[in-house]
């Protein structure tokens, strides 16, 4: 099931069931892959593929994550709840995340294929990760364990 069809069918869920907080998340959620499939379209792409969809995804939870802090700090828990609530519906959709291990493990693979050695060859090692992993792999998480192993 596509990640289109996987968000109609539990928007439709969600409609029956009552939950409008998940019902408002998920046509967030869908609004926003319309804006990334029409702005793919303008630049003479044919659409939206998945690491796309989640890319923009990854996005929305990152913006999210940066509100609810800042809620926080603003003394308004209220708001900040509400900012977690969104992202737990959100990360719902993205593929299941590398366990640390895992991740240092694929960064020294990487740092070792393409003969890093320090901080200036960062470009290097993100991009092959990115090669190899795609959308599955956090890249921020990836960008603190590169720092760590080239510095």
């Amino acid at each position: 099931m596509s990640l289109r069809e996987s968000l109609m069918a539990d928007l439709k869920g969600a409609m029956k069931a009552g939950e409008s907080a998940r019902v408002a998340t998920i046509r967030m959620i869908m609004a926003k892959i319309k804006d990334v499939e029409i702005a793919a379209r303008a630049k003479g792409g044919e659409g939206l593929d998945e690491d796309e969809a989640v890319s923009a995804l990854r996005g929305m939870v990152k913006s999210r994550t940066e509100s609810a802090t800042m809620y926080r700090d603003a003394a308004r828990p209220e708001l900040a709840e509400k900012e977690e609530a969104e992202i737990a519906v959100i990360r719902t959709y993205l593929p299941a995340e590398m366990d640390e291990a895992a991740l240092v493990a694929a960064v020294s693979e990487a740092v070792a294929a393409t003969g890093a050695q320090s901080m200036k060859d960062m470009g290097k090692v993100m991009g092959a990760l990115k090669a190899k992993f795609g959308s599955n792999l956090d890249m921020s998480r990836a960008n603190a364990v590169v720092k760590a192993q080239l510095s």
